[in-house]
């Protein structure tokens, strides 16, 4: 990988699913991702947000090859990772790991912290016990946890204590990349802070790349240097956090705005109700089976014109706005009147 390359480049990849045979004998498929591309740079964060059923773990399995590359490419430090075949390269394991939304259910009861990771170890390193004993206490301690807590059984430990095991066994192998889905949204808020600071701790220390898949766009903005929304499997926005989140251009980032929580109850009040006058009262999205033709967000759309229901947008490139700490990059957002939208944040 040169310089300018980044670590990581999804081009165009879509997920699809079969479903089986229909009533009529036709074979059924369901596309969770259509026409999704992004970059992530070396030591930098990319924030993919979207509500349940978007299609952000997907991608985020996509790239673990545990969902099928249907379309597109995913290329990962210049390799493409389709080329590997039926086998994954243990290289590529250690290079991209994983920390799941719910620690409980990825690490098993069964064993103690210390055999947990260190078998990750093992897995990618050959040490004396000596060795892999030391290893492992310095992975305990990269996430601020005491030695002692490598003879304790995950089930003993508290909720934030086992996302900091889960995030101590991906990083004990110097991973390029961590795909980070959900990691704390099953956390109280003042746990939340906590992890998502040693993570960013972790970055600078070590330089490594985070896809941060959540669905709290403030938490999101907060992480990342890029974000990318999705909307039904497919890209409504994306680019530098502080853009998109400052001064958003499409119709469903206003509203994922407005759905984040918030500890103030008159701006919570306000939020909802600038949430409802958003998607005119429509607050689930439709069934990602009806593929009707247009805008995937139309009938949620305050904006939604007769182009809306019969022709699809494709990104666009939009200036950045005038912000502070706006950062730099391409802006792209997927919507006929995204000039119209720009601006409109508290516009209702």
């Amino acid at each position: 990988m040169s310089a300018n390359e980044p670590l990581l480049s999804v081009d165009n990849l879509s997920v699809r699913y079969g479903l089986g045979r229909g009533m009529t004998g036709r074979r059924r498929s369901f596309t969770a991702v259509r026409d999704v591309s992004f970059t992530i740079g070396s030591g930098r964060t990319l924030g993919l947000v979207g509500e349940s059923g978007s299609g952000k773990s997907t991608i985020g399995r996509a790239i673990l090859r545990l969902a099928p590359v249907s379309e597109g490419t995913v290329v990962f430090d210049g390799q493409d990772i389709s080329g590997f075949g039926r086998q994954t390269p243990l290289s590529y394991r250690k290079d991209v790991q994983v920390v799941f939304q719910d620690p409980l259910s990825s690490l098993n009861p069964r064993q103690t912290v210390a055999t947990i990771i260190g078998q990750t170890i093992a897995r990618h390193r050959s040490l004396s016990r000596a060795a892999l004993d030391k290893e492992v206490a310095r992975a305990l301690d990269d996430v601020g946890l005491s030695a002692f807590h490598g003879d304790r059984m995950a089930s003993e430990l508290s909720g934030g204590q086992r996302q900091r095991v889960a995030i101590a066994r991906a990083l004990s192998v110097r991973p390029k990349l961590i795909v980070c889905d959900e990691p704390v949204s099953a956390l109280d808020v003042s746990t939340q802070s906590q992890v998502i600071n040693l993570l960013m701790e972790l970055q600078r220390e070590y330089g490594i790349s985070y896809l941060f898949i959540a669905h709290d766009l403030d938490v999101v903005r907060h992480v990342s240097h890029d974000i990318a929304v999705l909307y039904l499997g497919r890209m409504a926005e994306s680019g530098p956090a502080e853009a998109v989140h400052g001064d958003p251009g499409h119709p469903y980032t206003h509203m994922l705005m407005a759905s984040s929580l918030v500890t103030d109850p008159d701006e919570q009040a306000e939020r909802s109700r600038l949430r409802r006058k958003l998607t005119g009262g429509k607050a689930e999205p439709p069934s990602p089976l009806d593929d009707k033709p247009g805008c995937p967000y139309q009938n949620r759309c305050r904006w939604a014109t007769d182009l809306c229901r019969t022709e699809t947008p494709r990104p666009v490139s939009l200036p950045l706005p005038q912000l502070p700490a706006a950062g730099s990059g391409e802006r792209l957002v997927a919507c006929h009147h995204a000039e119209e939208v720009r601006g409109s944040r508290t516009a209702a």
